[in-house]
């Protein structure tokens, strides 16, 4: 609701979408040097950090409304999410590999990641009451208790590494050299970060899920039916991940051509095909994601973890500057089809790699 919040308090278009830029380029700035901090300094009390730093925005935009408040509140909130990145999935790996559960990694993060589509679901119902009843000072309100709950969350997360104040802890220069010894040393892990920024990165084009359910030529009351449609494969896909990761390749193949068979066929129908190519997609971002935690080594996990998260943001950014040049030759459903083009391609190499043999432990 905060686009509605912007225009409503006088906002132009054009100062709107300056607010979004401030946003992804703060997001982009810290991303990798919030890996090196989650690398040499506590994860956990980052992750206490994160939310908080996105409710303390909240609450500027509620109580202060004015372009530079939004301003502030979008550096605050670009913070927290870089904070956030590559920190959680090192501090999920570590404690389950300290336990000796390594191997339900993949399982977890789908899993919450599931949980994190329901929540917005959730939220989604009961933004409109709750606008109705208290406006958007409730409404913020309510994002900034809920982010306060978030930050106990994460004070509740175990934690069992040093991190400020350790006898051996890192130095940033240390942790820094660490990182980038491992990309350029190990192909394992070059190739696991390739693997993690295409497979992730594309799927930023579920923004545009709303205006593909629109061109299938359903009435405009519609179109959130057939959204939550894609929501739901999403979040099931999330639910199941960590489940036959060993056929990566073809199931990755499969969930291209569903999507491009579905946002080609111009049939509200065809939204179900999204849906599950879109829940094939959430399943394979989290064995990715797992197979790049296997092959990072824990000095410099978070940081190697949030160069994927960036290259995963320029790979999305090429999305969405290609579909907004796109559009001025095609619809939604050919865009959408097209972009089901890297995931062929992936499955593809995929699977070339891994029937020579000698290199497929690489991958």
């Amino acid at each position: 609701m905060y686009a509605l919040l912007f225009a409503d308090t006088g906002l132009s278009p054009a100062a709107i979408s300056s607010l979004f830029v401030i946003w992804s380029v703060t997001t982009f700035l810290l991303e990798v040097p919030s890996g090196v901090w989650a690398d040499v300094f506590s994860r956990r009390l980052l992750l206490v950090a994160s939310p908080l730093l996105a409710g303390v925005g909240f609450g500027l935009w509620s109580f202060f409304p004015s372009y530079a408040a939004f301003a502030v509140g979008f550096v605050l909130w670009g913070a927290g999410s870089a904070l956030r990145s590559g920190t959680m999935q090192a501090l999920v790996y570590e404690e389950l590999d300290r336990v000796g559960a390594v191997g339900s990694y993949a399982r977890l993060i789908g899993r919450s990641e599931a949980m994190s589509l329901v929540g917005v679901v959730v939220a989604s119902a009961l933004a409109s009451p709750v606008l109705g009843a208290g406006g958007y000072r409730a409404l913020g309100v309510a994002s900034v208790v809920v982010c306060g709950l978030c930050a106990v969350a994460g004070w509740l997360l175990p934690e069992s590494r040093g991190g400020g104040g350790g006898e051996e802890e890192p130095s940033l220069g240390s942790v820094v050299r660490a990182g980038w010894a491992q990309v350029r040393g190990e192909p394992s892990v070059r190739w696991a970060l390739v693997l993690v920024m295409v497979v992730e990165g594309v799927t930023s084009l579920d923004e545009y899920v709303p205006l593909l359910a629109r061109s299938t030529g359903v009435v405009v009351a519609v179109v959130p039916l057939l959204v939550l449609v894609v929501t739901v494969g999403d979040a099931v896909g999330g639910w199941v991940a960590g489940r036959g990761v060993r056929w990566l390749a073809p199931l990755l193949g499969v969930g291209g051509v569903l999507l491009a068979v579905g946002a080609l066929s111009g049939r509200p129908g065809g939204m179900v095909l999204v849906g599950v190519a879109f829940g094939v997609f959430r399943w394979a971002i989290a064995a990715a994601d797992a197979r790049l935690q296997e092959r990072i080594g824990d000095g410099a996990r978070a940081t190697v973890t949030s160069v994927a998260g960036f290259g995963a943001e320029v790979v999305a950014l090429l999305v969405y500057v290609g579909y907004a040049l796109g559009s001025r030759w095609a619809g939604a459903g050919v865009l959408v089809g097209v972009a089901a083009v890297p995931y062929v391609v992936v499955a593809v190499v995929l699977g070339v790699v891994g029937r020579r043999g000698g290199v497929h432990r690489e991958m």
